[in-house]
């Protein structure tokens, strides 16, 4: 195969991307970006991760990802589009579909297997989603695809934050894309207006300690009374912003086509969670993301639904 010029290399590799079923992907050259580190150094400094004791590691591959991938030249940030469920309930949509990490990490795997058909040189590359120490916002920002809203989400046009973000690191020299000269959001709060738990404190500002999906998902002990009533009778994650979000509203409907609702979970009620065994469980959650949280935490959040559903 004859290698192609650098601009055509480029736009072949954005073209599989977006075949493959990706609404988006941009490239950005792999330097530093130190607004973005700061800001992520300001959060851990006052504490707004709360007990997500994992965002304290890994300070320095975020900072400088040549420690994940030696060599770095590029990276590609792509946006994977899922749908949004007929109705909203207790479980947010994104964990009624298969695992976004396998099904992102299955097709960038694809595309970097393009990418290295159509190059004559050897081409070192590492995929990524949002289990690595990775600054997938900033990158996605730098590589064009969107920009960060006032929700905290990236919000790209036509498709807004209903989108699962992957990136690809490769040892390979591609023009980079200029950011989007674009806000999303204007003078809109609908998102923080829409918080039932106040967890939005300010304008892209986010406590994840009285986020609603920070208390469901990553929060591994009990719940305190305040906390157990903070998660407003929710029992995974909190779809609350996303839905209140004109980009989203107005979104076009395109969701990549592997994302099937799994129909056994829409209408899953806290009673229900309660009477769950761990072979049925497993069972019932099999391929989301949502095994990760374990029965013990489910049926913790299940019992905080019922006490505020018989609340006077």
């Amino acid at each position: 195969m004859m290698p192609q010029e650098p601009l055509a290399l480029k736009e072949s590799i954005r073209q599989r991307a977006l075949d493959l079923g990706f609404c988006t992907a941009g490239f950005a050259a792999a330097e530093p970006l130190p607004d973005a580190m700061a800001r992520y150094r300001q959060m851990l400094a006052d504490g707004r991760h709360g007990e997500m004791a994992y965002l304290e590691t890994g300070l320095e591959a975020r900072q400088n990802p040549a420690i994940l991938l030696p060599e770095i030249r590029s990276v590609i940030s792509v946006a994977l589009p899922w749908p949004a469920p007929a109705v909203p309930g207790a479980i947010s949509g994104y964990a009624l579909l298969p695992d976004y990490h396998r099904v992102i990490s299955k097709l960038l795997g694809e595309l970097l297997d393009f990418i290295r058909l159509e190059c004559s040189e050897a081409v070192n590359g590492r995929v990524s989603v949002d289990s690595s120490p990775v600054l997938e916002k900033a990158w996605a920002e730098a590589a064009g695809i969107g920009r960060t809203g006032k929700n905290t989400l990236l919000i790209a046009p036509g498709y807004g934050s209903r989108i699962f973000l992957g990136e690809l690191l490769l040892d390979l020299d591609l023009e980079p894309d200029a950011p989007l000269d674009w806000n999303p959001c204007g003078t809109c709060t609908a998102c923080l207006d829409a918080c039932p738990s106040g967890a939005l404190t300010a304008p892209g500002k986010l406590d994840a300690r009285r986020c609603i999906s920070y208390l469901t998902i990553e929060l591994k002990r009990d719940f305190t009374e305040a906390e157990a009533t903070a998660t407003d009778g929710l029992l995974y994650g909190c779809d609350r912003c996303l839905d209140a979000c004109p980009n989203n509203i107005t979104a076009g409907a395109t969701a990549y086509p592997g994302f099937t609702l799994k129909e056994d979970l829409v209408n899953l009620t806290a009673a229900g969670i309660l009477a769950l065994t761990g072979s049925s469980f497993r069972k019932l959650f099999a391929g989301t993301p949502a095994m990760r949280l374990g029965l013990k935490r489910l049926k913790r959040n299940a019992r905080a639904a019922i006490v505020k559903t018989n609340k006077p």
